[in-house]
């Protein structure tokens, strides 16, 4: 029997340009039930779509959980798991003592990321892995609600 409190997260990031319009999308699998979540953002970067994604993904979550996290971003993955402690310990700031890029996302990450018990997985990205592919297709339908949302307010007269 699967455990009741385990959550499958997939999460996945777009973006057309670089910086570009952008898209995130996830999807949360839960005692045998799916949600699927998308957005975008008008100006943004592929990286914070696939911090977004992850943020988004775990604000979703309605009380504490054991979670397995699966993303195609290494940024993310090595970011979470590796590099945040000594950002952290250097008041957010590099080893090279820039600031870090995306600091407001892993903020709100690691702020999320404690409330739950999260192990954190990396997969291929695009190699054929089912709901990486969905999560993928959910970032892309991101992209496309900001593109309709930009024509459609360039269409007004």
């Amino acid at each position: 029997m699967a455990n009741r409190n385990k959550v499958e997260i997939f999460t996945d990031g777009a973006c057309k340009g670089n910086p570009g319009i952008g898209g995130w999308g996830a999807l949360l699998k839960y005692d045998g039930h799916e949600k699927e979540i998308y957005g975008g953002e008008i100006h943004t970067t592929n990286n914070r779509m696939e911090l977004l994604a992850a943020v988004r993904a775990l604000e979703a979550l309605k009380r504490a959980c054991q979670v397995d996290l699966h993303t195609d971003s290494q940024y993310l993955k090595k970011g979470i798991s590796e590099w945040i402690g000594d950002w952290k310990l250097r008041n957010w700031q590099t080893s090279a003592k820039k600031p870090v890029k995306n600091d407001d996302l892993w903020r709100m990450l690691d702020h999320l990321a404690q409330l739950h018990e999260i192990e954190w997985y990396w997969v291929r990205g695009h190699a054929g892995h089912e709901d990486n592919e969905r999560a993928d297709q959910l970032a892309n339908l991101g992209v496309a609600m900001i593109l309709n949302q930009k024509n459609s307010s360039n269409n007004k007269v």
